[in-house]
């Protein structure tokens, strides 16, 4: 039987703090090209400090580990700092944000303000270890937190799975 069927649908209300904001910012820059350069950079930064020590000047060798270090912990330093300020300067990403899903899609209310992203206006949705990001465009995702979702995560993957076809759907 399909989910569409039964009426099978889901609510729930999600409060969002600046580390929910970083880890989908860490999640979306580093499963791209960017930050999967920036690790390939740092390794081979780091590898060439190990490997022309001894046959270059000691400064060369402690320059390429420096910048290998740079490299690896700017991004997410950045990121943080970044998903921090955002979270801050923002009263709505503070406020709780409550959640319907249905056989139409996805609708959010907050404090008389509402919008509806129907099942084909979804570019992808994306679970981590964390969270449930359903994103709207390439950039731009209604961040879930797994904590705050509990049984209702069967459910939405039930709904997803029923209305996304399978390439624009990565829930574990």
């Amino acid at each position: 039987m399909n989910c569409w069927e039964v009426g099978m649908k889901t609510e729930f209300d999600i409060t969002l703090n600046s580390m929910d904001m970083y880890r989908f910012s860490m999640h979306h820059a580093y499963s791209g090209s960017q930050g999967i350069l920036s690790v390939i950079i740092a390794a081979l930064c780091f590898a060439a400090s190990v490997k022309t020590r001894g046959y270059v000047e000691p400064m060369y060798t402690i320059l390429y580990a420096v910048f290998g270090a740079l490299i690896l912990f700017y991004f997410p330093v950045q990121l943080y700092l970044r998903s921090k300020r955002q979270f801050l300067a923002s009263e709505v990403l503070r406020r709780p944000l409550h959640y319907r899903v249905d056989e139409e899609g996805f609708h959010t209310s907050q404090e008389g303000a509402s919008a509806d992203l129907p099942w084909d206006g979804i570019y992808k949705m994306v679970s981590t270890k964390r969270q449930v990001l359903v994103y709207s465009s390439r950039v731009n995702a209604f961040i879930i937190p797994k904590s705050q979702l509990a049984d209702e995560y069967g459910t939405l993957k039930k709904l997803a799975g029923a209305h996304l076809p399978v390439y624009r759907m990565k829930l574990k």
